[in-house]
């Protein structure tokens, strides 16, 4: 059998701990808390993410067990075949695969907007209007040199990548803490009301776009494989990304509500940092805060990089996907191919425009839930399966813990579903799920036809490593 290739342990604690926090927090609560605020409310707004919090909390327990027991790149896909094989694994990574690409793609228009706040783009070079958004060439050529940049950092490595990381991690936390100060202390309690708007209607709205937000977590499994880290550690801060997450789009819901009134956050072009120049009374400020976003926008692009190029690497190692995906570059040891392909589609989404920021959100939430069941649903097969499978920590309440994680995931994809307050729009967000579905079904084609035929042991090795690949499925 050919060798298997393996990725290098290069992540130390410090760059873990800014890993961890970039992967949920990224530009989102800059373009979006003040919408949160108008469609529910002050205390509505926040009721959503406590609710989403306590939901993903049950499927961020049954991430944090599996991931010290299994820490492999790949994550819920190699749970998923550990739990029930082939098929669960291939669906469940190629769901949460879409998730990260579909993050990693809206990060490019994401950035172009947050550098038109800093230094107006020329609206020249018209190309169209998409969803009532003129889509001009410098915001694409903006949006295509972040693309380009975050490649090559991932290029040349995880830990290259993980320099730029935690600087942006410090200026993201320092952006965000100094706007919650000041809307807080400078700004007005009447601009928080009221409380709750529209009742669960409401907070349904903020819950939709909720899941997307902590889409993060369950990327630190997916680098498992290269943390020099306490593996039971490891387990515990996927629990604490989602407790900073959190309390993160809380501090920034109060420090928008309290910041400036209802009906000058619909108007802004970007709510926090147009917020953040009327509290304090100086563009310097709303500045401030586009440069804190920039570091976010950067944390999260860092960690969807590593989220979808990590399982492609994963799923091709173990010849689930063509072999081109697991190529290591001979220096760096990254995988060159994934990059490319998720690089290439990133520097595709900037065409979208702007409004297509959404459309990602809720298809990736979508993928994400959809991964997370699959996930869950493992969990309770695995402590049924392998009782005695190592488990560096475990999580509380068992069975229940597990069963709960599901009803929570089965809750989410409810919301996005025709029947559900937040149904997912027609052409775009279910066009991007469709698109999705057309490039797996054409890679698993030119898998078969790649592979043929592989043994299970084969497989299983290929999956698992030495250390942790079951013996009897060896034979």
């Amino acid at each position: 059998m050919e060798k298997r290739e393996s990725l290098s342990k290069t992540l130390k604690r410090g760059d873990i701990w800014a890993f961890a926090f970039g992967s949920i927090v990224g530009w989102g609560w800059v373009m979006l808390a003040g919408g949160w605020v108008i469609s529910a409310g002050t205390v509505g707004a926040i009721i959503a993410f406590i609710i989403a919090a306590v939901l993903c909390g049950f499927v961020g327990m049954a991430y944090a067990e599996l991931t010290p027991a299994l820490p492999l790149a790949g994550g819920s896909m190699v749970w998923c075949y550990r739990a029930s094989g082939y098929k669960f694994a291939w669906f469940s990574g190629w769901a949460i695969a879409f998730a990260y690409v579909a993050v990693a793609a809206w990060e490019g228009p994401a950035f172009a907007s947050a550098v038109a706040y800093l230094i107006p783009l020329p609206e020249v070079g018209f190309l169209w209007n998409i969803a009532g958004f003129d889509v001009y060439v410098p915001f694409i050529i903006v949006s295509m040199a972040g693309t380009i940049f975050t490649m090559f950092c991932h290029y040349r490595g995880l830990k290259f990548a993980a320099i730029f990381n935690t600087i942006a991690a410090i200026a993201l936390v320092a952006g965000g803490v100094i706007f919650f100060l000041g809307g807080v202390t400078l700004g007005d309690i009447a601009n928080a009301a009221p409380a709750i708007r529209d009742g669960f209607g409401g907070i349904s709205i903020v819950l939709v776009a909720a899941p997307a937000m902590f889409v993060g977590f369950d990327v630190i499994p997916q680098a498992s494989e290269e943390m020099d880290y306490p593996i039971r550690q490891v387990g515990i801060l996927v629990l604490f990304a989602i407790f900073l997450g959190v309390l993160w789009y809380i501090m920034m819901i109060v420090g928008t509500a309290f910041a400036a009134p209802a009906d000058f956050l619909e108007s802004a072009s970007i709510p926090l940092a147009d917020a953040a120049s009327y509290v304090f009374n100086s563009k310097i400020f709303g500045t401030f805060i586009i440069i804190a976003g920039i570091g976010g926008i950067l944390t999260s692009w860092n960690a969807m990089f590593v989220g979808s190029t990590r399982i492609l690497f994963s799923m091709s190692r173990a010849k689930m996907l063509p072999t081109v995906f697991s190529k290591l570059h001979p220096k760096y040891g990254s995988p060159t191919a994934a990059i490319t392909l998720v690089g290439v589609l990133g520097l595709i989404s900037p065409l979208l425009g702007k409004n297509a920021l959404g459309w990602f959100v809720d298809a990736s939430s979508f993928g994400t839930v959809v991964a997370y069941l699959t996930v869950s649903i493992s969990f309770v097969m695995l402590r049924k399966k392998e009782p005695e499978l190592k488990r560096p920590w475990k999580a509380p309440g068992g069975y229940f813990t597990g069963f709960m994680a599901i009803v929570s995931c089965l809750f989410f994809i409810v919301l996005y579903l025709p029947i559900g307050p937040g149904a997912l729009e027609w052409p775009y967000e279910w066009g991007m799920v469709l698109l999705w579905v057309i490039i797996g079904i054409i890679l698993v084609i030119v898998n078969k036809i790649q592979f043929g035929t592989v043994t299970e042991a084969e497989r299983e090795l290929l999956l698992f490593g030495e250390e942790y690949a079951r013996p009897e499925k060896l034979k």
